[in-house]
């Protein structure tokens, strides 16, 4: 008997409920995002990282990584290459889960940035519509600039969305205000209940909040001509087994 498909909201969902990371202690575990690339690489995909966050297009600042050979999840870091953990904007989910905020995933696509402010989507994929994570195919798509972000202010760059209920509009604040300081700064956009969020309609009572995508500054390694490889929303792991990338 074949097993039914799984669809991406589905695997949000699921490994939301298992997110305990307190973003004022810093402590707890996490969704992470794997991405594999050649040890000749590292030197300039680290160098590209601390940019990208500078830059304020990362989920985090936190990262970790794996040298060959070793086991991560289902994984074994094949030879020559080193694993780059980052955190996925799904822990997001699982903080307002947490929180009591009831919500439900919509989509990640790609954002238009103009003078560093957030236009619209102009690129959505529905997570209830695919198995595979929408920011795992459209960087294979080459359709960001993320570069063009860090360096002008203006470009394209990965982001994501959900849609919370607007009865906890005041649990959303205290959320927006444990995440003020704290190594989670992917908050993009939080809209108005009943009103399309960058250009993505919501349904009745509910407000859409967007974050920034965990693999934004894998895109822009990519972008830099570097072969990565990316697994999205890969498990769960422990926030303070992860550093600064600015501390690396």
């Amino acid at each position: 008997m074949s097993l039914p498909l799984k669809f991406v909201n589905n695997t949000i969902e699921d490994y939301a409920m298992q997110v305990t990371f307190d973003p004022r202690e810093g402590t707890g575990k996490v969704v992470y995002n794997l991405s594999l690339v050649d040890d000749k690489d590292l030197e300039t995909s680290i160098s590209i990282f601390k940019d990208a966050y500078k830059s304020g297009i990362c989920v985090s600042g936190l990262v970790r990584f794996i040298e060959a050979g070793k086991k991560i999840g289902d994984l074994v870091v094949p030879q020559g290459q080193t694993a780059i953990i980052t955190m996925c904007s799904s822990t997001l989910d699982g903080i307002l889960l947490k929180k009591g905020v009831p919500l439900n995933p919509i989509g990640g696509g790609v954002v238009e940035i103009e003078r560093r402010i957030p236009r619209r989507f102009t690129h959505i994929i529905l997570y209830e519509h695919t198995t595979i994570d929408p920011l795992q195919v459209l960087i294979s798509q080459e359709i960001t600039s993320i570069t063009s972000v860090m360096r002008k202010g203006s470009g394209n760059i990965l982001a994501n969305i959900r849609q919370c209920h607007m009865e906890a509009e005041a649990l959303i604040g205290e959320v927006m205000d444990d995440l003020a300081g704290s190594s989670f700064s992917g908050i993009l956009d939080v809209g108005l209940p009943n009103t399309p969020t960058l250009g993505v309609a919501v349904d009745p009572q509910y407000m859409g909040i967007v974050a920034v995508g965990g693999t934004n500054p894998i895109a822009a390694i990519r972008e830099d001509g570097v072969n990565v490889v990316t697994h999205a929303i890969k498990g769960l792991m422990e926030a303070d087994t992860m550093i600064e990338i600015l501390d690396y």
